[in-house]
């Protein structure tokens, strides 16, 4: 709540709001859309590498009726995406001249939002920003886990013609998820930290997500003879081939045994790392 009114006074100054997402669908706070709506949009679909090129059109359909406009591959480069910073300042330029700026109309500078739920990469795509049109280093701070910003920041310039500064805010949530499966996305691309859902549960889900939309590379990734339907054998294997392994007391009748056990947790970690990294194919969530 505290993030989501910090955006509301910054967007007094704002020209355009640029929102990123790991999910077309799944990824967005139907929240930010109602307090934020008022201002051209641009969505920033982004770990297009990771994502099934069959299920591209779902991403597509993530953008109208909530951004004006997306980025994602241009036609004919379906094996290569173009770099999304080079794509940003143009376009928010364009939404920029062809909107009203109100009592903004006589500044010559841009400003704007970047927005998004936690961890979908708002201060590296900044830092990105700088390094291409300004030739200058990273400006905001980032990191691999959700809540790295933990406040809307002051401006950072980000290109010099046209003159542009963008504002890093904090990943937003919903209070409330629509429903559990929607979380489970969220946690898998790292929106949710693991500890909270569980990785135990989030790798159960992952397979589960994996074999019904027919991804089995993970079989050949492991060594498996075949799919798993069930979680436990995967991990079991998981953990055998990969050396997860703890050692634990055991309390019998005659005095503390140290035991090697399996570290069902560490196999499902490993797991979740692998598919984060795009070593078991290439998935899309929604």
């Amino acid at each position: 709540a505290a993030g989501l009114r910090q955006m509301r006074l910054a967007l007094r100054r704002a020209d355009c709001l640029v929102e990123r997402s790991h999910i077309p669908l799944s990824g967005r706070n139907p929240a930010l859309q109602e307090a934020l709506g008022i201002r051209p949009h641009v969505l920033v679909l982004n770990k297009m590498d990771l994502a099934d090129p069959r299920r591209q059109p779902v991403s597509a359909g993530a953008g109208p009726g909530w951004g004006q406009r997306w980025c994602r591959r241009q036609p004919g480069q379906s094996d290569s995406p173009v770099p999304v910073p080079l794509q940003i300042v143009p376009m928010v330029a364009s939404l920029v001249a062809d909107g009203p700026r109100y009592h903004r109309a006589e500044s010559s500078e841009h400003n704007i939002l970047v927005i998004g739920v936690p961890n979908v990469g708002k201060s590296s795509l900044i830092n990105s920003l700088r390094r291409l049109h300004l030739k200058k280093g990273k400006a905001t701070a980032v990191g691999g886990e959700p809540g790295i910003t933990k406040a809307v920041l002051s401006r950072i310039q980000v290109c010099e013609k046209p003159l542009m500064y963008l504002v890093d805010t904090p990943g937003v949530l919903p209070p409330r998820l629509g429903d559990v499966e929607t979380g489970m996305k969220l946690a898998l691309c790292g929106a949710i930290r693991d500890h909270l859902v569980g990785e135990d549960v989030m790798a159960d889900y992952l397979l589960y997500t994996l074999n019904k939309q027919q991804q089995f590379r993970y079989v050949q990734h492991y060594g498996l003879g075949q799919a798993c339907d069930h979680i436990e054998p995967l991990l079991k294997h998981v953990a055998l081939t990969q050396g997860r392994t703890q050692k634990v007391k055991v309390l019998t009748g005659t005095g503390n045994v140290n035991m090697t056990m399996l570290n069902y947790p560490a196999a499902a970690y490993e797991f979740l790392r692998d598919f984060r990294a795009g070593r078991l194919g290439r998935v899309t969530l929604d």
